[in-house]
C-alpha cells in the first residue's frame, strides 16, 4: 500500500502493476510541518481493518483511515471501490464482515444509537418527499431530532440563507431541479448541527451554482469545528477540500495523506508520450525499457486503455531530453509528449495501471446494484 504524508511509502526495487509499471527505490517523501503537526493532533473518527462482502464480490478488503477533528478528509475512488461501502458502515447504516470504527470515544459498531445522534449523513439518493415543500422537510427533520421550535426556527433559517434556497424552499419537492433537491438534502443533514458530516458523492451531476454553494458550505462548516467524510471521483473537487485524501481501490487503500504530499510522493513533474497514435504493445515495452533507467525516472506506467501510452513520473524537468534522446538514439518514433505537474489521477494510474475514468467505466460495466442492494438489506 502507498502511503504519504503520516505514513512513508514503501516501493520495491522495481515491479509490475496491472499495466507494465516500473519504480525507483527509495523515492521516499518529506514529511511537511502540516503533516507532522497532524500526527500530534488527535483522531477523531478511526476506521481499522473493515471488511464487507457482497455475496462473492468482496467490497472492502481491510480498509483503514483516520479523520481528524475540524477537518475535511476526501475519499477518492472509482465506481465500486468500496467508498459508499464505507461511508453506510461508519453511519452504522451497513453491519460489517469485520474491523472497528471508532468516533471520538464511541463505539460506532457496539453503540449505533450513540454515534448516529453525533453525525450526519447524506447518501447518494436525496431521500425527499415530492409533497412537502422543502421548508416542511427542514421541520420534519428537526422533529426527529427533537429541537425545541426556537431552534428549528432559527437552524432551518441559517441553512436557507447559506444554501440559497430562499426562493424556491417553500415550493413542493417534486418541482425541484437536481441541483436544489441536493442542496436540501444536505440541509436537512445538518439541522441538528452534527460534530460529524458524512457526505456520499454530494456534488454528482450538479450545476456549477449548487456545487459552488456547497462547497462554499463545507468550508464554513470546517471552521467553525465540524469534521468531514466526503467521497468523490471528482479529482478537483477533493484536491479543493481536502485536508487530508485517501485514494480507494477495490476495496484497499492505495495512498493517504495530504494531496501535496501525496502528488510529491510520486514526483513533480509527469510526462505522457505517444510513440504512435495507437502503439503497439511490444512497441511501448521496448521504450519503457528504454526510459526506464533514465536519471530522474521515478516510475512509468503503460497504460493499455490509451493507446498504449507511456505515463513516466519524474524529479525535474530536465529529465525531459535525457528521455528524448535516449528514443532517438534508438530510433525510437515520438508522435507526442505532454508534460504537467504530478495530479492526483497520476498516482492512482501509476498505482493500478489506468486512469481514473476508465476504471469507472469498467466497473459500472461489472457491478450488479439491484443484487448489491438486496443483499445490503439482509
Amino acid at each position: 500500500m502507498l502511503e504519504a504524508g503520516l505514513e512513508q511509502i514503501q516501493r520495491p526495487q522495481r515491479r509490475w502493476l496491472t499495466s507494465q509499471s516500473w519504480e525507483q527505490p527509495n523515492c521516499q517523501p518529506q514529511l511537511t510541518h502540516q503533516a507532522t503537526a497532524e500526527r500530534r493532533s488527535r483522531w477523531y473518527v478511526t476506521i481499522s481493518d473493515l471488511h464487507k462482502s457482497y455475496g462473492n464480490r468482496r467490497a472492502l478488503n481491510g480498509l483503514s483511515l483516520k479523520l481528524s477533528q475540524s477537518s475535511i478528509y476526501g475519499l477518492l475512488g472509482p465506481n465500486g471501490a468500496g467508498k459508499s461501502t464505507t461511508l453506510q458502515i461508519l453511519s452504522t447504516l451497513l453491519a460489517p464482515d469485520g474491523g472497528s470504527v471508532q468516533i471520538g470515544d464511541i463505539d460506532a459498531l457496539k453503540h449505533p444509537r450513540r454515534a448516529r445522534a453525533s453525525m450526519g449523513y447524506v447518501g447518494q439518493e436525496c431521500a425527499l418527499d415530492k409533497i412537502l415543500t422543502g421548508r416542511e422537510h427542514l421541520y420534519f427533520h428537526a422533529d426527529l431530532h427533537h429541537l425545541s421550535d426556537e431552534q428549528m426556527h432559527a437552524r432551518a433559517g441559517e441553512l436557507i440563507e447559506q444554501l440559497k434556497m430562499s426562493d424556491w424552499v417553500d415550493r413542493r419537492c417534486g418541482s425541484y431541479s437536481g441541483g436544489m433537491k441536493r442542496r436540501l438534502d444536505l440541509a436537512c443533514g445538518l439541522m441538528h448541527e452534527p460534530s460529524l458530516l458524512i457526505l456520499d458523492e454530494p456534488t454528482a451531476g450538479l450545476d456549477i451554482e449548487s456545487r459552488t454553494a456547497i462547497w462554499q458550505l463545507l468550508r464554513q462548516l470546517r471552521s467553525q469545528g465540524t469534521s468531514i467524510l466526503l467521497s468523490s471521483h471528482y479529482i478537483e473537487e477533493i484536491e479543493a477540500l481536502s485536508d487530508r485524501v485517501g485514494i480507494i481501490e477495490a476495496g484497499t487503500m492505495l495512498a493517504e495523506g495530504h494531496a501535496e504530499d501525496l502528488k510529491k510522493s510520486l514526483g513533480s513533474d509527469h510526462l505522457c508520450i505517444r510513440l504512435q497514435e495507437f502503439t503497439p504493445r511490444n512497441q511501448a515495452e521496448q521504450a519503457a525499457e528504454l526510459i526506464h533507467s533514465c536519471k530522474g525516472v521515478r516510475s512509468l506506467v503503460i497504460d493499455n486503455a490509451q493507446g498504449n501510452s507511456l505515463h513516466i513520473a519524474i524529479d525535474n524537468p530536465g529529465s525531459i531530453e535525457t528521455i528524448k534522446q535516449r528514443l532517438d538514439q534508438a530510433g525510437v518514433p515520438l508522435f507526442s509528449l505532454s508534460h504537467s505537474q504530478a495530479s492526483l489521477n497520476d498516482l492512482y494510474l501509476h498505482a493500478t495501471g489506468r486512469n481514473l475514468c476508465d476504471a469507472d467505466q469498467r466497473a459500472s460495466a461489472q457491478r450488479d446494484l439491484k443484487k448489491e442492494r438486496r443483499k445490503a438489506m439482509r
